[in-house]
């Protein structure tokens, strides 16, 4: 496929710029092209000549001169007979897996380190993925059969990345299970389930939370279970989470944050702390990512919705 049926496609939407063009690719999760402008406007130029798209200059005293392109019919006859040919199968090309090819190369700590960084990616992308389609910005919605197969190309793109986690995740379980692979945090978890919301509870760790790597543990199993609430227990938590020189509790809570994981943390014996980690837990309460409770029920009521 080239890039001028990708254009014809975005112009069979509706008239637009090349910058238009150049925009709405950039936000695409699958038009793979990286339409910068020498592609785009050489594309146009291409088309113009076949007759498959007219343009029309519009200028504005007060903003810069725009060259609006619209689609003819011999486009979206030419359209239409692409859409209608052989479809070819998914390409897999994965530098990844170029690098995991002569990763025996590293040490077991360096390798780890690489599973991890490419696991952390995978995950930003099921979570980025995952708030395109609910926002729906990028999508023509002309009827609805449409909107249905944009819908369909997004839950392709989320299922492809949920199961590329899910891969790595078993390649880091089956490494784990080799002798020179270093002991993994256990971290004791559950799924619950109220009504049709359902949340993860972290009721204990060994050795405690206390650095990024453990709270993206917690994200990987809030997103492998489809959820983004969590439910902290005091007894996961490491004495330097309570000790804010440490920075323990920032770096963690920053990447609940950063991949809005919304948590809640029973901390019946800490509230009564005086010093700079009430002070954290004051000012965490008056926002809506993270909040401190005294009791299951109380952090549960919040963290489902019903309690602001």
């Amino acid at each position: 496929m080239s890039i001028k049926l990708a254009i014809l496609g975005i112009l069979s939407w509706k008239p637009s710029t090349g910058y238009d063009i150049k925009k709405i690719m950039e936000e695409s999760s699958f038009m793979y092209w990286s339409g910068n402008n020498n592609q785009i406007y050489k594309s146009l130029v291409q088309l113009l000549d076949e007759g498959f798209v007219t343009n029309e200059v519009l200028h504005h005293d007060s903003s810069p001169t725009r060259k609006i392109y619209t689609i003819t019919d011999a486009g979206l006859a030419e359209l239409k007979e692409w859409v209608k040919s052989d479809p070819l199968p998914p390409e897999h090309k994965n530098s990844f897996l170029t690098q995991l090819a002569w990763a025996d190369l590293l040490s077991p700590a360096e390798l780890n380190d690489l599973l991890t960084r490419y696991e952390n990616e995978i995950s930003l992308q099921v979570l980025l993925q995952q708030e395109k389609k609910r926002r729906g910005l990028l999508a023509p919605k002309r009827s609805p059969r449409e909107s249905f197969l944009w819908e369909a190309i997004h839950d392709n793109i989320i299922a492809t990345y949920k199961n590329e986690w899910h891969w790595i995740q078993t390649v880091r379980k089956q490494l784990d299970a080799q002798p020179f692979s270093e002991e993994a945090n256990q971290m004791k978890y559950r799924v619950c389930e109220s009504g049709d919301i359902r949340y993860i509870e972290c009721q204990s760790a060994q050795p405690p939370l206390a650095t990024e790597q453990d709270a993206l543990d917690l994200i990987a199993a809030c997103i492998e279970n489809d959820t983004n609430l969590l439910l902290l227990q005091a007894a996961a938590l490491s004495d330097d989470f309570f000790n804010l020189r440490t920075g323990a509790a920032g770096a963690i809570l920053q990447k609940f944050v950063n991949y809005h994981v919304k948590t809640a943390a029973v901390l019946p014996d800490q509230l009564e702390r005086k010093g700079r980690f009430k002070e954290m837990v004051l000012e965490a309460n008056k926002g809506s990512q993270f909040r401190v409770f005294a009791t299951d029920a109380e952090a549960i009521a919040w963290l489902l919705g019903s309690n602001g």
